[in-house]
């Protein structure tokens, strides 16, 4: 029996249906090889990516796939809002384009979104050396950044997990303007002489938690921006790196941070430990409710930093002092060694000294067993139960 001019386009259809599209307990799975991607490491992968996109944020529960194999991705940016929770599942690797698209601020970009999910055990690879050869914003204040591996903009109960994010030609993670993030059992990688490859920044953004992370990479570790929030730190690895930062703040009104916790981490042959670091001059902002506990320090240059005077490549059109208010700080069980004599530098502000700091049971040496020192300057403080260094001088 033959089909009907009726029949045979709906089988059609049916069958381009099952080839895109697999349903598994309810959960629509879209590959990107199914609408022409191939795991080559040459064939641009961008268009059949977005196609895929499209068609899954129009169900309530769905996965874009990237499975086995190396995919060359272009610049990406996924939008919602979507009909429903989402999955960014990436089992394969990612790569970027080396020499091209430097001047896109993203590389995969996340917006208006919520319930989003971006797990797998695949990798983005950012191919970031070119563009490190090429940064110059170390000495050039307006230079354009380069591309961030993987940012989330407006999301809202968003999870990263499982992922590496490998040689990001910039940031290798940014949170902006979202809430109620997790990122938990993932690893950032990058040389230690990368320019700018913070592992993870957070900024004006809320009720984040990062657990269970391992950090190497040629900037902060994790950098806590303006506007942050009520954010938790526990069980990091860093190093190298330049430490876990906050800041700079000052610049721009509007900026406080609070309510973070850095709690059950460690830090290995990094350039900084814990810093805080505000402009000079600034506007008035507010640092506060901070708490470091249980760090341990090995060969760190600079374990712990409050810089209120922080003013990179003479930026400042005349110097001043910060009106950035440091309060409220808490410095608990801090222990290893320093690659310096002074592991805790307190370099506050003349017109609004840092206050209410609390450092107990502080035990920091350097040359295996030497004690270190501490250098306060418009500080009120107080040392309790510290062996090294236990007073200020």
């Amino acid at each position: 029996m033959g089909f009907s001019l009726f029949s045979y386009p709906m089988l059609c259809l049916l069958l381009i249906l099952f080839v895109t599209v697999s349903v598994v307990n309810g959960r629509h799975t879209y590959s990107i090889t199914n609408y022409g991607a191939k795991p080559d490491g040459k064939t641009e992968s961008s268009k059949a990516l977005l196609a895929a996109w499209m068609h899954a944020c129009k169900e309530s529960r769905s996965t874009v796939a990237v499975p086995g194999g190396e995919f060359l991705l272009n610049p990406v940016r996924l939008s919602g809002p979507c009909a429903g929770p989402i999955t960014f599942a990436v089992w394969g690797v990612l790569k970027a384009p080396e020499k091209t698209f430097l001047e896109s601020s993203e590389w995969i970009l996340f917006e208006d979104l919520q319930h989003l999910t971006v797990t797998g055990n695949g990798v983005l690879d950012g191919q970031g050396a070119y563009a490190w050869s090429v940064n110059q914003c170390k000495v050039n204040p307006n230079c354009k950044p380069f591309s961030t591996n993987l940012k989330f903009d407006g999301v809202t109960y968003g999870r990263i997990e499982g992922i590496t994010s490998r040689d990001s030609k910039f940031f290798h993670i940014v949170i902006d303007e979202s809430q109620h993030v997790d990122i938990e059992n993932i690893r950032i990688t990058a040389p230690a002489d990368s320019k700018n490859t913070d592992g993870i920044h957070i900024g004006r953004s809320q009720l984040v938690q990062v657990n269970n992370v391992d950090i190497g990479t040629g900037d902060d570790c994790i950098s806590l921006g303006p506007g942050t929030t009520n954010v938790v730190i526990s069980q990091v690895n860093c190093g190298p790196g330049h430490g876990f930062s906050i800041g700079s703040i000052g610049k721009n009104e509007n900026e406080d941070v609070s309510g973070i916790i850095v709690k059950n981490c460690n830090i290995t042959n990094a350039t900084n430990g814990l810093r805080i670091k505000t402009w000079a001059p600034s506007t008035a902002n507010k640092v506060f409710n901070i708490t470091y506990q249980d760090i341990s320090l090995n060969g760190v240059q600079n374990p712990i930093v409050i810089d209120q005077h922080y003013c990179p490549n003479n930026q400042c059109q005349h110097q001043g002092e910060s009106s950035v208010e440091v309060s409220n700080i808490r410095y608990l069980n801090i222990y290893g060694s320093s690659q310096d004599e002074l592991s805790a530098n307190f370099n506050c502000s003349g017109k609004v000294p840092c206050k209410d700091i609390e450092i107990t049971r502080l035990n920091i040496v350097y040359n295996g067993h030497q004690p270190t020192k501490a250098a306060c300057y418009n500080f009120n403080g107080k040392f309790r139960k510290c062996q090294c260094p236990n007073h200020c001088g």
